[in-house]
């Protein structure tokens, strides 16, 4: 049995090195990846099981197995529980650094909802109910689950999308997207950002940095300039820089950016906050710009409240895709109860 486990394994790590290697900037670098674990877990189960006697005169191996399975048992009981309680904090913390807004309720928001749906929903679900209220039952119930699925396996993506093995690309242009600006200063997120696009700058010797951002409200320059200058001002060879003024968002960010851009077959790096990286390549894939992502780093609080945001924002952009998976399996779901 282990023979097959493996051939799976191989098969599944096969399509997952084929999909980081042509393009990751797809949901299907994480579902290939969590498959592929899977299938590396149910081999090593096999292999275990196999040479169960050989391990039996080694206790010192069974200890350390055991205590691997416990953990992770407990880890796989536990995480709702820990998920549940970090986003909630983490949603008071953003509140008393960010203050009372809708954009910074999401993280609490979500910590609520994720409860109400793991204690109160079951219990709705044991009540007697009528042929309606079942079927509605049901198709909140798979949405949910589809949902929260689909959020797990963007999040794999996004941090699968984040690794890279070296600096150094050979890249021809970095092109760093703005954030916002106050008056005439980078904030400490677009801050982050540039330095981050700066440090590559200094491992791709012929690459170019392109500042892009135009001048929105409550700015008094296009955010570009002020990038620019902040750039100057750590050391960066002014002729090394080029500056897009005319985006008010991440779609025209890349679509501006790209008109500048004069040589074939480019190597072309994204530089923008962590969180905001995988939305970003996809938004570039959709532009036909080939690419990588970079990320600079943010606070933690401020990372979990955005990602649920960034997620959000994929849906907005996939839909229509997801309401047709949803559909299928929710109708499936109701014929087969």
């Amino acid at each position: 049995m282990w023979q097959i486990s493996f051939i799976l394994f191989l098969i599944t790590f096969c399509i997952f090195a084929r999909i980081m290697l042509c393009d990751p900037r797809t949901l299907w670098s994480g579902v290939s990846f969590f498959w592929m674990m899977t299938c590396l877990a149910i081999f090593l189960f096999f292999i275990l099981s196999e040479y169960s006697e050989w391990l039996a005169a080694h206790d010192a191996i069974i200890r350390i197995l055991v205590f691997l399975f416990i953990l992770a048992v407990v880890s796989v009981i536990a995480f709702p529980a820990v998920l549940i309680v970090t986003f909630f904090i983490e949603g008071i913390k953003i509140i008393r650094h960010e203050g009372m807004k809708p954009s910074n309720l999401l993280s609490m928001l979500f910590s609520i909802l994720l409860s109400v749906y793991l204690v109160v929903w079951p219990v709705i679900g044991s009540l007697e109910k009528g042929k309606f209220s079942t079927m509605l039952y049901v198709i909140v119930s798979f949405s949910a689950i589809y949902v929260l699925s689909l959020m797990a396996m963007y999040s794999l993506s996004a941090i699968l999308n984040l690794i890279h093995l070296k600096k150094k690309r050979n890249a021809d242009y970095i092109i760093v997207l703005g954030s916002g600006i106050i008056g005439t200063k980078v904030t400490p997120l677009l801050a982050a950002r540039i330095n981050r696009g700066i440090e590559l700058l200094r491992c791709n010797q012929n690459a170019v940095l392109i500042m892009s951002g135009g001048q929105g409200p409550g700015e008094d320059i296009p955010e570009s300039e002020a990038m620019a200058a902040y750039a100057v001002d750590q050391g960066v060879d002014d002729k090394r820089i080029i500056t897009e003024q005319k985006s008010v968002s991440t779609e025209e960010n890349l679509m501006f950016s790209k008109e500048l851009i004069d040589k074939e077959n480019a190597k072309i790096i994204i530089v923008t906050t962590a969180y905001h990286v995988f939305r970003a390549l996809i938004l570039a894939k959709q532009q036909g710009i080939k690419c990588v992502g970079f990320g600079a780093k943010t606070k933690w609080y401020f990372t979990l409240n955005a990602l649920i945001r960034e997620f959000v924002g994929y849906l907005q952009l996939t839909w229509k895709r997801h309401a047709i998976a949803i559909g299928i399996i929710t109708s499936v779901a109701v014929v087969i109860r």
